[in-house]
């Protein structure tokens, strides 16, 4: 397949979320959209929608670290208030922390190249520490168990993994910078065996805690401020695919569960205080089938899945690991997963902002709770992806355990569908109780995104911020209109979010409030048209408050009671 032609360390939708179904050639890929399901809103009115907020139903507790993202600078931290900042991707898993450079793998013809200091996305060790701590988030470090990382020339020039001097001419080339690295494919199709030794050199779980003790010397250990999040390499079942030039072949659920426990406990010797994040998996495959399976099933399907049949008893490949660790004593603290989207939510804007795909995305975030929506993809499946992460871990592993989404991206994140999508997932993450989240994918100030992630945790540039116990809010439909509701316990606030995610008619709420103040006023917050501003205040009475929202808008009202 060709390189996809990209730099960037940033660069990973879900390392190949968009193609791996093509790649791996699943038998049910094809599943398409039904024109009923594609069909445009009805023009006409405001649509008419009932909301019923009861500030003493379903309470629970928001976990603050589910604002997380990845690759953030010290002031977009600051000015999301975000409390996590994930070091990630396809680059994380090969890089060299003596060298600080990065094998691209895919992403990059295979190149190991000195990581650069200026580029955020660049940033895997010391220095993004520091900068996610200047801005008071948690830093997440991952830990390279491939086996391998980057190295350099002597004088710390770029290698090629793939060189054509070496190999001979290859189907696609880098030509922008080192016009030897080819991408591994011959022109008549043949893959290259490489030599690993040409850009990477062997690495052991000795190196990485040899890594965490040079963070705890330099920052100190988890429990006095220093590191204390470790996530366990990056999509580890696709390695054969992203990292073929040093793991050709796709890891056995042994490999990765044997793994997991020696580099958390690599970790956890260096620094006992620390937590471990894993197993890091890239989507609906790479929960339930290893590396290795999923390398199989290109020519032979999954009816026979090797390590299904032979390693894991005929258990998913989650849930068969989960068990591993369990009897290991615990080495994974915290249970990770990446998810994205599969109807082209997450594409190039070309692909991925069609009306067709706009309104897929309003549905397919289903896939995070709704235990009766059935992803139409070549997912074929139910998701409720949050309902079954606790249910793994509650049934294979130590009931409690902290869930995390440590990448997810609904795309669209120049367009207002995508901060609708945003703001929607935000809120289902704090009602659905995940415990940690963090956005993948470049933000920027000017970015829709951006804004409904803001209007969470800083809409008023003071730290105002949607409030920390969830309570109970009703929708009759929230593929058109969704809503959360919080109570903030510092100022006894009720705050609102009403999501239009209708793409061309207005919406017209009416709000009921239960177990609240009868009368009162609030401020309401809009983002509207890629603007975040302040709307006149409210009054409310009757424990009644309507509200007009435009096409694809958010409004956040933050609800004061009446002082007598």
């Amino acid at each position: 397949m060709r390189v996809l032609p990209r730099r960037s360390a940033s660069f990973k939708p879900s390392s190949y979320s968009r193609v791996i179904p093509r790649l791996i050639q699943l038998a049910a890929a094809g599943v398409m959209l039904s024109s009923a399901a594609c069909t445009k809103a009805t023009p006409g009115g405001p649509l008419p929608v009932e909301i019923a907020v009861d500030a003493a139903a379903n309470r629970h507790p928001i976990s603050p670290l589910i604002y997380g993202i990845n690759f953030g600078t010290t002031t977009m931290l600051q000015d999301l208030r975000a409390p996590l900042n994930r070091s990630g991707g396809n680059s994380a898993s090969a890089y060299n922390w003596r060298l600080d450079a990065r094998n691209a793998g895919r992403d990059w013809y295979y190149e190991s190249l000195p990581v650069n200091p200026a580029d955020i996305n660049d940033q895997f060790g010391d220095r993004f520490v520091a900068l996610t701590q200047a801005a008071g988030a948690q830093p997440i470090i991952t830990i390279s168990m491939l086996g391998r990382v980057a190295t350099l020339s002597r004088s710390r020039d770029r290698l090629a993994s793939f060189s054509i001097a070496k190999y001979g001419p290859q189907q696609n080339h880098d030509v922008d910078g080192m016009t030897d690295a080819g991408n591994g494919i011959l022109r008549d199709g043949t893959l290259v065996k490489n030599d690993p030794d040409d850009a990477t050199v062997p690495d052991d779980p000795a190196s990485q805690q040899a890594r965490v003790t040079a963070l705890v010397q330099q920052f100190g250990p988890a429990r006095a401020g220093g590191v204390k999040y470790y996530a366990m390499d990056n999509e580890p079942s696709l390695w054969q695919l992203i990292h073929n030039n040093s793991h050709p072949t796709g890891a056995h659920a042994s490999e990765i569960a044997a793994k997991v426990i020696a580099y958390s406990r690599a970790v956890k010797t260096a620094d006992p205080s620390a937590k471990v994040l894993a197993p890091e998996e890239w989507g609906w495959n790479g929960y339930l089938y290893s590396g290795f399976d999923q390398q199989h099933s290109v020519t032979h399907g999954y009816a026979q899945a090797p390590d299904r049949l032979n390693e894991t008893g005929g258990m998913p490949y989650i849930p068969w690991l989960l068990t591993q660790w369990k009897k290991a004593g615990r080495p994974v603290d915290i249970f990770s997963l990446h998810f994205y989207p599969q109807s082209k939510e997450y594409e190039e804007p070309a692909d991925g902002n069609s009306t067709e795909i706009a309104l897929m995305r309003n549905r397919s975030t289903r896939n995070l709770w709704d235990p009766n929506y059935k992803d139409p993809t070549w997912i074929n499946s139910v998701v409720a992806l949050i309902p079954m992460m606790r249910q793994w871990v509650d049934t294979y592993y130590y009931p409690g355990t902290p869930i995390a989404l440590t990448e997810y991206n609904w795309g669209a994140d120049t367009r207002m569908n995508g901060a609708t999508a945003q703001a929607d997932i935000l809120g289902i993450f704090g009602r659905e109780k995940l415990d940690m989240a963090t956005r993948w994918g470049t933000l920027d100030p000017s970015m829709p995104v951006y804004k409904a992630i803001k209007l969470y945790r800083n809409y008023d540039g003071h730290g105002g911020e949607f409030g920390s116990t969830s309570v109970s809010a009703t929708v009759p439909d929230p593929d058109t209109v969704s809503a959360f509701a919080a109570v903030r316990p510092k100022d006894g606030a009720l705050t609102v979010v009403v999501i239009n995610k209708q793409l061309d008619r207005a919406a017209q709420t009416n709000v009921s409030l239960a177990n609240f103040a009868a009368s009162g006023t609030g401020e309401v917050w809009q983002l509207a048209d890629n603007k975040l501003t302040r709307q006149p205040d409210v009054t409310y009475a009757g424990s009644a408050l309507r509200a007009d929202l435009p096409p694809q808008s958010i409004l956040l009202f933050v609800l004061h009671k009446a002082k007598n």
